[in-house]
C-alpha cells in the first residue's frame, strides 16, 4: 500500500535579488507534481483577420523595421496602436530629453512621453515562440537588444520593459506570438528595489547575488552561456529564471552567439513548462538595468529574464502585504522540470 510523503513545514524565505518575503506553505497544495493549469491556452487559428499575420501588415500601426528588411519578413517591431504612453510629446530639443518632473498638490507628475513596441515574432499565426528553431528565437531577442539600442538615444527614457504576455489570462489580447516593449520616463520601483537588494547583498558579501545562485537543487537546464533555475525564494509556483553566467548588466549587451544560446533554453523550458503545467498562460519579463546606471552600480547589477506560468491567483493577502505565498517549493519545481525529457 502507498503511503504518503511526509509534508514540509511552512517556511518564509526572503529574496536577495527582489527583496521580497515569500511564504512556502505546500500544505495548501495538492503534490507537486500535480500542478497544471487550469485554463490551457488554446490559441485562436483563424488568421484571416489578424492584423499580426504576414500579408495583413495595412491593419497594423506604423512599422519601425522588419527582419529580413523584405515582404518575406520573418520578425516585425511595429507601434503598439493602443499604446500606454505618447512617443508624440513635443520637446524643445526635439530628442525628448526633458524629464522634468512637477509635484501637484497630490503628488509628483511627469509627462506621458515614452515608447509602446510590439514585435511580431513570427509571420505564421499558428506558430508560436517555443515553435521556433533556437537561431529564430535568437532573432526575436536580438530584435529586442537593436530596438533598445534605437531608443537610448532618448535622454529622457530611463528604463526599457520587455515582456511577453502569452494567453487571455497573461493579459494577452492578441493570440498570434508577440511580445512588447514599453519605454519609460522614469525607473520604476520595482527595479530601484531589485538593484537596491542586490547592493545590499554586494555590500554584506563582495559578490552579485545572481553570480552566486548556482545551486543543483535549484538547476533546471544550463547551456554554455546560461543556466535556469527555480529561484530560491520563488514568488510563484513553478516560477523560473534564466540567468546569464558571466556577469552582465544590461541586456543590449547580448551578442548574436549568446542570443542563440539563449534561444535553445528558453525554447527548452518553455516545452518543459507547457508539458509538465498543462500549456498554462504565462509572462515572461527581462530584468535589466536602467539605461544610466552608474559604473559603480555595474558590480552588482545582473540581468535576468524571468518566466511566471499562471496556476494561481494573487489574493488580498498578496496584493495587501507585498509577501506571496508559495504552495510549491522551489527544489520540488526544479526537480520535477530537470527530470522532465521533451522532444526539441
Amino acid at each position: 500500500m502507498a503511503t504518503t510523503p511526509p509534508t514540509r513545514s511552512p517556511e518564509l524565505r526572503k529574496d536577495p535579488v527582489t527583496n521580497r518575503w515569500v511564504i512556502f506553505s505546500p500544505a495548501r497544495a495538492k503534490r507537486p507534481s500535480d500542478f497544471k493549469s487550469k485554463s490551457p491556452e488554446n490559441p485562436n487559428n483563424n488568421s484571416s483577420s489578424c492584423p499580426f499575420c504576414i500579408g495583413n501588415e495595412h491593419q497594423c500601426a506604423p512599422e519601425i523595421f522588419r527582419v529580413p528588411p523584405d515582404p518575406n519578413w520573418k520578425l516585425r517591431v511595429i507601434e503598439n496602436l493602443y499604446p500606454a504612453l505618447s512617443r508624440k510629446l513635443d520637446h524643445p530639443n526635439g530628442l525628448n530629453d526633458d524629464s522634468s518632473s512637477e509635484l501637484s498638490g497630490l503628488g509628483w507628475v511627469v509627462a506621458g512621453f515614452g515608447f509602446h513596441d510590439v514585435v511580431i515574432e513570427t509571420p505564421v499565426h499558428s506558430v508560436q515562440l517555443s515553435d521556433l528553431y533556437p537561431s529564430e528565437i535568437g532573432d526575436v531577442l536580438i530584435a529586442y537588444k537593436r530596438r533598445i539600442e534605437q531608443i537610448k538615444q532618448f535622454d529622457t527614457i530611463k528604463y526599457i520593459q520587455v515582456f511577453k504576455n502569452h494567453g487571455a489570462s497573461a493579459g494577452a489580447s492578441m493570440s498570434h506570438s508577440h511580445s512588447q516593449m514599453l519605454s519609460l520616463p522614469i525607473v520604476p520601483p520595482s527595479v530601484s528595489t531589485r538593484l537596491n537588494s542586490m547592493k545590499e547583498h554586494f555590500n554584506q558579501t563582495g559578490k552579485c547575488s545572481l553570480c552566486q545562485v548556482q545551486s543543483k537543487d535549484l538547476l533546471i537546464n544550463e547551456t554554455s552561456h546560461f543556466f535556469s533555475i527555480a529561484p530560491y525564494a520563488s514568488s510563484f509556483p513553478f516560477e523560473i529564471w534564466i540567468i546569464p553566467r558571466d556577469h552582465s548588466s544590461h541586456f543590449d549587451e547580448l551578442d548574436n552567439k549568446k542570443a542563440v544560446d539563449l534561444g535553445g533554453l528558453l525554447k527548452l523550458i518553455l516545452k518543459k513548462m507547457a508539458l509538465q503545467l498543462n500549456n498554462p498562460p504565462f509572462n515572461f519579463m527581462i530584468h535589466t538595468s536602467p539605461i544610466q546606471v552608474t559604473d559603480s552600480e555595474l558590480p552588482y547589477s545582473h540581468w535576468f529574464l524571468q518566466i511566471i506560468p499562471q496556476l494561481t491567483g494573487v489574493g488580498g493577502f498578496e496584493l495587501g502585504s507585498g509577501c506571496y505565498i508559495n504552495p510549491v517549493f522551489p527544489d520540488d519545481a526544479a526537480k520535477i522540470l530537470r527530470e522532465l525529457n521533451v522532444p526539441i
